[in-house]
């Protein structure tokens, strides 16, 4: 039990103190991408310590075959007989409702979100199918004729970008080319996919301060990463006045469109110049990034171990 105690202690101090360090990173120079890893491995690390601490609740492993039928068994009998149940039958059961109840809240809200998003996203492409043409494949992209300079990605399948007739009056040739990219990126990288995600987890345990704060995080990193993908394909002037053009115009419910997200941010971080890192940089950024988050969780949960051992075995004096 105390190995349980211990994972969830850690999983506890990992939820309220990985967004205060996340949040401390600097947006304008820390690559996104290894932000974006941090703030998904967090969430998945924490997950993880809860759901070893809940197991090892109910299979406590003593050696004794005591598992979660038989805690359960014993814990009804105990109240049945008007005695109270061990305490391991009682953590066990107690632990197998708890976490039952957060895993069934979890899979309601997400299946609703997910439902939700994908009747809105046939809906979008249904409309596409009457109102805009066609051009191009694997993603498709549907022009708009409508004067405001707007482009947004959908997830459905490959994918589909929607951009507006108005864009390329508007902007460069090149201009546009940078913002079909940005949105290449979203589709690429299966940004809408993280983003449900972090919505889900947010809507269904908001009183963890990281869940509670990783949707409006992720949404912006995603933002930010699509920002360096079209760096590195249309350089950092282009890409910057194709953001300045379409800001103003945001995206309809259920996409991402380079309007969206903190745009004085994004411009910033452009208007420095800042190369994007190369493959191997990213790639090392997002590994020191992956062990951090992931040593967060355990360095919590053995600290946790070793305060339960210093209260629970005081030295003896010799």
């Amino acid at each position: 039990m105390t190995a349980a105690l211990a994972l969830l202690l850690g999983a506890v101090a990992a939820g309220w103190l990985a967004p205060a360090v996340l949040a401390r990173a600097d947006l304008a120079r820390t690559e996104p991408a290894a932000l974006l890893t941090g703030w998904l491995l967090s969430a998945a690390g924490v997950l993880a310590a809860t759901v070893s601490g809940i197991a090892l609740l109910l299979f406590p492993g003593h050696g004794n075959g005591t598992g979660m039928a038989t805690a359960i068994h014993g814990c009804l009998e105990a109240i049945s007989h008007g005695t109270s149940p061990r305490g391991e039958e009682f953590a066990g059961v107690v632990g197998l409702l708890l976490v039952s109840g957060l895993i069934g809240r979890f899979a309601v809200t997400g299946t609703r979100l997910v439902r939700r998003r994908a009747r809105t996203r046939r809906e979008h492409l249904s409309l596409l199918r009457v109102t805009a043409r066609c051009a191009g494949s694997s993603p498709a992209t549907w022009w708009l004729d409508h004067d405001e300079p707007m482009a947004f990605s959908i997830a459905d399948g490959a994918g589909v970008i929607v951009a507006t007739e108005g864009l390329s009056r508007r902007l460069s040739a090149t201009e546009v080319a940078a913002v079909l990219a940005h949105e290449q990126a979203h589709l690429r990288g299966r940004h809408h996919f993280l983003v449900t995600w972090a919505d889900a987890l947010g809507q269904a345990l908001p009183f963890v301060p990281l869940f509670r704060r990783a949707p409006a995080a992720v949404r912006e990193l995603v933002e930010l990463a699509a920002d360096v993908a079209a760096v590195r394909a249309c350089g950092t002037h282009t890409v910057r006045t194709a953001l300045a053009g379409v800001a103003g115009h945001s995206a309809p419910d259920g996409t991402l469109g380079m309007a969206q997200g903190n745009i004085d941010l994004r411009l910033a971080r452009l208007e420095s110049g800042k190369a994007p890192a190369g493959r191997l940089r990213r790639m090392l950024s997002c590994g020191f990034a992956a062990a951090a988050v992931t040593a967060l969780p355990a360095i919590t949960s053995s600290a946790a171990l070793l305060a339960i051992a210093v209260v629970t075995c005081p030295l003896s004096g010799g």
